[in-house]
C-alpha cells in the first residue's frame, strides 16, 4: 500500500526534476542547458493541463458517452450542473469494476466528469449523485489548474535546487572559501523536490476536502457522499483498477492505495494525494 503512495509521489514529483537534471548532465551543468531542462519541464506540465482531459480518458479507457447511452446517470450530472450553475460537461464512462470517478479539463467549459461502471452498478441514485457534485466541485473550484500550478511550481524549485548544486560545483570565479559546501548543496538538492512534492500532496488533500465541502453544500447535506465513501472504501479493495499512477490523484478515492484506519503511518499520510477516508466522512456528517 505504501510502496503504491509513494510511487505516485515520486513519479509526479520527479518528472520535471529528472528532466532538469538529465539536460544538466547532458549540457555538463551549465545555466544554459538547465534552464532548457526547466522549459521542457514545464511544457510538459503545460501540456498534461491543456490536455488534461485526453490524458485521463485514455488512462481510464473511458468513452465519452450521449444521454441515450445512461440516460439517468447523464440527468444526474446535468440536474447537478443546472443547480451549481455550470455549463454542462462531457460526460464519460470507465469500464472498471471498481467503483470510482474523477473530473478533468482545463475549465469548466472544456470538462468531463466520468464514473466507472461499478460505480454506476454498485451504488443507489443518492450516493451516485453525492460522488459526482463532488467531482462537478472539482470542476467548479478550477483544481485541474490548481494541480497543475502546484506542478509547475515544484519543477521550479527542483530547476533552483540543480542549479544551486552546480553552482557551487562548478562556479567559476570564487575561492574555495566562498564556494559553499558542496556536501550540503547536493543534499538540497535532492531534498527541494522532496519538499516540494509534500506541499503538492498538502494542496491535493485540501482540494479533496474542499469538493467534498461543496457538494454537500450543493446537496444541502454531507450524507450521501459520506455515505459513497464508506461503500466505495469497502469495495475498491475488493476490485483492484489499473491506472497511471499520475492520473490516481484526480480520482474521488485513490484507486492505487488509500489511507485505512490508523494503519498507516503519519509519513504515508504526509505522501498520500488524498486525505484519510474516515477524516473525510467525518467531516461531511457534521456538515
Amino acid at each position: 500500500m505504501f510502496k503504491n503512495t509513494m510511487k505516485t509521489t515520486v513519479l509526479l514529483a520527479a518528472m520535471g526534476g529528472l528532466i532538469v537534471a538529465v539536460a544538466g548532465l547532458i549540457g555538463g551543468g551549465s545555466t544554459a542547458s538547465l534552464t532548457i531542462g526547466l522549459g521542457l519541464a514545464l511544457v510538459m506540465v503545460g501540456g498534461s493541463y491543456w490536455f488534461s482531459d485526453k490524458l485521463a480518458l485514455a488512462s481510464a479507457k473511458a468513452h465519452v458517452i450521449q444521454r441515450e447511452e445512461a440516460p439517468e446517470f447523464y440527468d444526474i450530472v446535468a440536474s447537478l450542473a443546472s443547480r451549481a450553475g455550470m455549463p454542462m460537461p462531457r460526460v464519460a464512462i470507465s469500464p472498471s469494476e471498481q467503483p470510482n470517478a474523477f473530473a478533468t479539463g482545463r475549465s469548466p467549459k472544456h470538462a468531463v466528469v466520468c464514473a466507472t461502471t461499478g460505480l454506476l452498478q454498485s451504488m443507489p441514485r443518492a450516493e451516485i449523485e453525492g460522488v459526482m457534485a463532488h467531482e462537478l466541485m472539482h470542476v467548479k473550484h478550477r483544481d485541474i489548474l490548481i494541480g497543475s500550478v502546484a506542478a509547475a511550481i515544484a519543477t521550479a524549485i527542483s530547476w533552483i535546487a540543480q542549479m544551486a548544486m552546480f553552482a557551487s560545483m562548478f562556479g567559476g570565479g570564487r575561492s574555495d572559501d566562498d564556494r559553499p559546501n558542496p556536501l550540503a548543496m547536493l543534499l538540497m538538492s535532492l531534498l527541494a523536490p522532496i519538499a516540494a512534492s509534500l506541499i503538492q500532496m498538502a494542496v491535493s488533500r485540501s482540494r479533496e476536502f474542499e469538493a467534498d465541502r461543496g457538494a454537500a453544500e450543493l446537496l444541502g447535506s454531507g450524507h450521501s457522499l459520506a455515505d459513497a465513501l464508506e461503500r466505495i472504501e469497502v469495495l475498491a479493495a475488493r476490485r483492484p483498477m489499473a491506472v497511471a499512477p499520475a492520473q490516481a490523484q484526480a480520482y474521488i478515492h485513490n484507486p492505487l492505495n488509500e489511507l485505512r484506519g490508523g494503519r498507516n503511518s503519519s509519513m504515508a499520510r504526509l505522501f498520500s494525494t488524498h486525505p484519510a477516508t474516515e477524516e473525510r466522512i467525518r467531516r461531511l456528517r457534521a456538515i
